[in-house]
């Protein structure tokens, strides 16, 4: 059993429980996909909203599920949300968290719906198969069934956003960077390298860049509105 004064019962509720849930989601979904090969993220990722597995509940799902094929996804992602989450739930409360971080997410996953349909719009075929070193092009209904988004990076990003307006002189450590550098340059290069992946759209990047900044959007939005309202706390407002 854990002692009261234990680290694990020192971390806020909600941040502990997103991080217990998006882990036991992440062994569900492997064990399922290696044991009886069915894969969470076809149910419970977010498909694009014409596509014939798409529904709303997804826009809540995806951001609880992550790659199978690797740990990494799902680690670093809930490291993310044990470093800065902690923090913003001690601020605003775990209500106010709980709705900021859902928040985020669903907004990561309109941007990225947004992108998808500006993707799509006015095509009839698109090249989204190469078989054999040739570039295969697919009819858009066939290609929007195969689109489908996962993880927790979107209310990651927010969250990111939020300590950088709460906490703009805090200063942080990035690895293979030897010297402090303060929490809002920190949030701000996050942003514009999301922002060059996106634009660039290299072949082979299955990132959601804009996802990523969507998550920021969305949270710089309610942090406005919040610090409009004179509600929120932290040094920012």
């Amino acid at each position: 059993m854990f002692k009261g004064n234990s680290f694990f019962s020192s971390i806020p509720t909600i941040t502990k429980n997103l991080i217990i849930i998006n882990f036991l989601l992440w062994l569900a979904s492997f064990v399922l996909k290696s044991k009886f090969n069915l894969d969470l993220t076809d149910y419970l990722g977010l498909h694009y909203i014409t596509a014939d597995g798409f529904n709303a509940a997804q826009f809540i799902t995806y951001m609880f599920m992550h790659d199978t094929n690797s740990i990494g996804h799902v680690f670093f992602n809930m490291f993310s949300v044990f470093i800065f989450g902690r923090t913003l739930e001690s601020v605003w409360g775990p209500k106010r968290f709980l709705f900021y971080y859902i928040s985020t997410g669903i907004g990561a996953g309109i941007i990225q719906e947004l992108v998808w349909w500006l993707s799509v719009a006015g095509q009839e075929y698109l090249p989204a198969e190469t078989i054999y070193g040739t570039i295969v092009n697919v009819p858009v209904e066939v290609y929007t069934n195969m689109l489908n988004t996962i993880g927790a990076s979107g209310a990651v990003f927010g969250i990111l956003l939020a300590f950088g307006m709460l906490f703009p002189n805090a200063e942080m450590f990035v690895m293979f960077i030897p010297i402090p550098i303060k929490a809002k340059y920190f949030v701000a290069f996050y942003g514009i390298i999301e922002l060059f992946f996106g634009v660039a759209g290299a072949a082979g990047d299955n990132v959601a860049h804009f996802a990523h900044l969507g998550g920021m959007l969305f949270g710089l939005l309610l942090i406005l509105y919040w610090r409009k309202k004179g509600i929120g706390g932290g040094p920012y407002f």
